[in-house]
């Protein structure tokens, strides 16, 4: 089975203020993602910013085949959610944005207002696939892409820049940690007996503080020597399978011509065991470079392009 997570960018109908300009640069997208989600063949695939339902359906549509999907009821501002779909059905287990108990609100802009929650829901959801039932959350925490006041993307000065990047952060590692909290829930006190996946669009590295704290303890992590070592932190770890993707694919977006990894899959310890394969783009048998567009600091740039300015990234489970 292959299990995956994928930000669609912006998965508007045309004639909006987010999605398409028109009808040909939708179906152009639309046949892009297709084409993707084709190759990939995933059993599960989490998804972020779906902006319409109707657009999801269309997308399903043009695979082609049967398809079963779950949606957050939760999105934000402009409209965007995460999802699942997948060739088995659906149980929908949490669909939340609350930040967990002790986490107070977190300062969001200049004006002292707060945020007192994550910016789009979280959704957890169960499936039973061959090798037996498979829990998995899907997440979208704060970018690192920085928006201003009066729908700018450019600060005046770099005091405003400095500023917001603090609150963006503030914002990032609070959800988090409110991912954290649900992976606790969703692994139940044994993640040796459970197969759990967190997956989505983190919004930072693998070595990034933010992209840690859903890890739970700290440890045996793939390629050193305590990976093959069981031990207590077992039962509530999760792994990222980041190691386990080739080096000259380790990457699912481009930023101002850097590449980076910013969307993940973590795993519960009866799950990164059995991974048999780890990739970015198309799918296993992929080969070049990913072909993907820099963004940078205004994220309407690249609005009416085809397909994804994020990569898919996936692992193939033995």
């Amino acid at each position: 089975m292959l299990l995956g997570t994928w930000n669609l960018e912006n998965l508007y109908r045309p004639g909006g203020p987010f999605g398409p300009k028109d009808k040909a640069a939708y179906e152009a997208k639309l046949a892009a993602l297709a084409g993707v989600v084709g190759a990939l063949d995933p059993g599960v695939l989490g998804v972020q910013e779906v902006g319409e339902p109707e657009a999801l359906a269309d997308l399903l549509e043009a695979v082609g085949g049967t398809w079963h999907t779950a949606l957050s009821a939760l999105p934000d501002g402009r409209g965007i959610r995460v999802g699942v779909i997948s060739r088995t059905p659906l149980e929908v287990l949490a669909d939340t944005r609350a930040f967990p108990p002790r986490v107070r609100p977190v300062q969001s802009d200049d004006s002292g207002a707060v945020a007192d929650g994550a910016g789009r829901g979280f959704l957890a959801v169960e499936t039973v696939t061959e090798a037996g039932p498979l829990r998995v959350a899907v997440a979208h925490l704060k970018s690192k892409l920085l928006s201003y006041p009066g729908d700018r993307f450019f600060p005046r000065d770099e005091g405003e820049r400095a500023r917001y990047g603090a609150y963006a952060l503030y914002r990032r590692a609070a959800e988090a940690t409110a991912l954290r909290a649900l992976a606790e829930e969703l692994l139940a006190g044994d993640g040796r007996a459970r197969d759990v996946a967190v997956l989505g669009d983190l919004n930072d590295e693998v070595r990034a503080a933010t992209t840690q704290i859903p890890l739970g303890p700290p440890g045996s992590e793939i390629g050193t020597p305590g990976f093959e070592t069981p031990d207590k932190g077992d039962a509530a770890r999760l792994w990222d399978v980041a190691p386990l993707i080739p080096i000259d694919r380790r990457y699912s977006r481009i930023d101002s011509g850097r590449r980076e990894l910013i969307d993940h899959i973590l795993t519960s310890h009866r799950l990164v065991h059995r991974v048999a394969e780890a990739g970015t783009g198309g799918g296993p048998g992929a080969e070049g470079v990913l072909r993907l567009p820099s963004v940078g600091a205004d994220p309407a740039a690249h609005r009416s392009e085809s397909g994804s300015d994020h990569a898919p990234v996936w692992v193939r489970i033995g």
